[in-house]
Order: C-alpha cells, then structure tokens, then sequence
C-alpha cells in the first residue's frame, strides 16, 4: 500500500489565504484485502490578516495622537470682563458654532478647563482674581488675550488697569480688535490648535522618561 498519501500544496509568500487539510478515512477493499486509507483534501480558509482593516489601522507618533486629541477638545475657561465677552457668548451661538472645534464645553469651574480666553479689560483689583483661577486650572493649560484690552490694556492708560494680561500670565494667542468678531476668537483657536499640534507633550509630561529612551536609543 501506498503511504504517500499527502500531497505537498504551495502557497506563494505574499497570498492572504492559508491551507489547511481535512483527512477522511475508511476501510476498502483492495487487492483482495482491506486497506485503510486515507485522503487527504485541501481546504481553503481565510488567514488572521484581513484587508478589510487596512482603512482602519493608523500608524502615528504618540505626540502626534496626544495633540490631536487635545487640540480638538479645548474646554475653555470664559473670563468675561467687559465688552469682549459678548463677542464671545455669540461665538458659542448658533450661527458661528464653537461646537465645530469640540470648545464648546465652557465651563466655569477651573478644574474642568484647558484654555482661558480673556476677554476684556483687566484691572488691577481683578487681576489676582484672573491668576487665582488661572492656577487652579489643571496642566496643560493655555491663554488666549481677547481683544485689545486683554492684550494690551486698550485705550485704557489708566493706573487702574492693567496693561495687557501678559503681565500676569503666559499667553499663548493675541486676538486683535475692539471688540474682535467671533470670525477673530475662532481664527485665533485655530492658531492655538496649530500651536499645539506642534507641541513635544510626551517630553514635557515625562522629561526622565524620554531622557532614559533616548539614551536607550543612543
């Protein structure tokens, strides 16, 4: 009786299916003997790769899905002191829409907020006020100056105010105009999207950590 009763299937490297067998036995007449024999049949299966989920994979670097994550969820910390504030409140309405940059999520507790968006003139007696909430806001945080009072004073060349929030806090964006239009505040919260996308925010979380990994690499 013939034992060969495989048959070798090649399959090129670069096909997505993979082969397996099936065996079927049975006793048979054979020769005027029983003889057991044994068949072997390919089957054709489909593989673990499936090319269906090549549209769903992405490949990044992980300050990059970081910043993407972060500029497109800015939750702002409205700091409405004068005339600016009403431009802003009309950013959020209906016909601009923040929704559309996921800012709209104002909230009025710092803990909940990334952005503060100054909007109007600071005063002395207000200014600690301003820094107070700025440093109850949980890291990374960023400034918008809204308009030419929170940028600079304004018109304003009082003793009484002060001249530009940038005195006081870092900021990241300067928004111009006396009241800027919302079509302003939404320009600059793009440029404060592009500013953080650029952003190294896994060295700066954990400078130890990518101190060790780039020695590692080294």
């Amino acid at each position: 009786m013939d034992t060969d009763l495989h048959r070798l299937i090649s399959v090129p490297s670069a096909s997505l299916i993979c082969v397996s067998s099936v065996f079927i036995c049975g006793w048979f007449p054979l020769q005027g003997r029983w003889a057991l024999l044994l068949f072997a049949m390919p089957e054709t299966r489909a593989s673990a790769y499936d090319s269906k989920i090549e549209g769903n994979v992405i490949f990044t670097r992980f300050d990059a899905a970081l910043n993407w994550v972060r500029k497109n969820s800015l939750w702002p910390m409205p700091m409405g002191l004068a005339c600016c504030a009403i431009e802003l409140m009309a950013t959020a309405a209906s016909r601009f829409d923040i929704a559309r940059f996921g800012a709209e999520v104002m909230r009025f507790s710092p803990r909940q907020c990334d952005v503060m968006i100054v909007a109007g003139t600071v005063t002395y007696k207000m200014a600690l006020a301003v820094k107070r909430i700025y440093e109850q806001m949980p890291e990374p945080k960023w400034v918008i100056a809204m308009g030419a009072c929170a940028s600079t004073g304004g018109m304003y060349r009082s003793y009484a105010v002060l001249q530009g929030i940038d005195q006081l806090l870092p900021v990241d964006v300067y928004i111009s105009g006396c009241p800027p239009r919302p079509e302003a505040l939404l320009a600059g919260l793009m440029k404060l999207q592009e500013k953080i996308s650029r952003e190294k925010s896994f060295a700066a979380q954990k400078p130890e950590l990518t101190k060790k990994l780039t020695e590692a690499v080294a």
